[in-house]
């Protein structure tokens, strides 16, 4: 009988050899499907058997404000860029496979703690389990930003590789979840709403064909954006996870003047050397841009603001009611109003309700119900 994993590259064969035309776009869209949906399958065995990140190494605790995911090759410097960043040593040597569990470690900058979780090298093949790869991209599942460490003195294929073995498992770098919506319903077939005009292959047919491969046949789909036949699989399968990417190449030194404007021309990313510690001040900026993190300010009553220990948010534009929740959730029941001081007051301060928009450095005080 066959394997799982055989029948994801038999579906692989036969998606590369079907030729691609507007004829088999349908055909083409349902082996994407059905290819999702096993590698979900993969996905879903390894982590009943233990291979979903909970073997000793992989099941660090989340601290700080944020985490961050080392992810790379074997050898690529992550190790040494953990020690830079955090102080934590983590081994490093000149041979592959030196870090074998999830090392965690923590730097401080602009006032936020951050978790950085050097990861072990990961290979061609980790989304299938390869190299306890499952058991990586499980942890690296789990931050807010995933840094993806390159040699910048190897090929650029590399990056493909790592990008293609997060993509099977499930993880869409830089992406934002489709306007897709699948309302459910218990009778009266498929209803589509088409909000917007589609351009890049979808339709009623092949829509169709795809929800009925993940058993959905009775349901409201609401298209709000023009979206391809990955992305409607993606929203089909309601599993994914959207992370923020940077590419760090690591290496530099090595590199000529003339290599280096190549490598120039990748987006997202940013050019380091862990070694000599050079541009490290630029990529945490990044890594503070990246995880779109702003710091507020806590001030009680009669007393100056805290300005050593912020509470940092991840939003764009963060209202006082998600800024209480941080702090703790019971807050919002006893809220009455608050005080701002900041950029984002017309006046200093500024009485304010729960729906005030903070920004970056703001200060707040909470006046709680009587």
């Amino acid at each position: 009988m066959p394997t799982t994993e055989d029948k994801i590259k038999e579906l692989e064969a036969e998606y590369a050899r079907t030729q691609k035309n507007k004829q088999t776009e349908g055909h083409l869209g349902l082996i994407k499907a059905k290819l999702a949906k096993l590698r979900r399958e993969l996905e879903d065995q390894g982590s009943k058997s233990g291979g979903g990140g909970g073997e000793r190494g992989f099941d660090v605790k989340k601290v700080g404000d944020t985490r961050v995911g080392l992810v790379g090759f074997p050898s690529v410097g992550k190790s040494t860029l953990l020690t830079t960043l955090t102080g934590t040593k983590s081994e490093a040597a000149a041979y592959e496979f030196t870090t074998l569990t999830a090392i965690p470690g923590t730097m401080k900058y602009r006032g936020a703690r951050i978790q950085i979780l050097d990861l072990p090298g990961i290979i061609e093949g980790a989304a299938t389990g390869k190299g306890r790869g499952r058991q990586v991209i499980s942890a690296a599942r789990t931050c807010d930003m995933i840094m993806i460490v390159l040699d910048a003195g190897k090929p650029v294929t590399h990056k493909f590789l790592i990008e293609r073995e997060l993509d099977n498992f499930g993880i869409r770098l830089n992406q934002k979840p489709p306007d897709v919506k699948i309302k459910k319903k218990e009778r009266g077939g498929i209803d589509f709403q088409w909000l917007c005009p589609q351009t890049k292959g979808m339709n009623q047919d092949i829509a169709t064909r795809i929800l009925k491969e993940y058993r959905i046949n009775c349901a409201t789909v609401t298209f709000r954006e023009d979206v391809t036949h990955d992305q409607f699989i993606d929203v089909c399968d309601g599993k994914r996870t959207y992370i923020p990417g940077l590419y760090v190449m690591n290496k530099i030194d090595q590199l000529t003047i003339e290599e280096l404007d190549i490598i120039d021309e990748i987006p997202n990313y940013v050019p380091i050397s862990s070694r000599d510690e050079w541009n490290i001040d630029e990529l945490m900026e990044t890594i503070w841009q990246k995880c779109n993190m702003l710091r507020v300010y806590t001030k009680p009553k009669g007393q100056v603001p805290d300005y050593d220990e912020p509470v940092v948010l991840h939003a764009d534009g963060p209202t006082v009611e998600q800024f209480c929740n941080r702090i703790h959730k019971s807050i919002m029941e006893q809220f009455k109003y608050a005080w701002v001081w900041g950029s984002s007051c017309r006046h200093q301060p500024q009485k304010v309700g729960k729906d005030h928009v903070l920004a970056d450095e703001d200060v707040i005080q909470v006046v709680k119900k009587v």
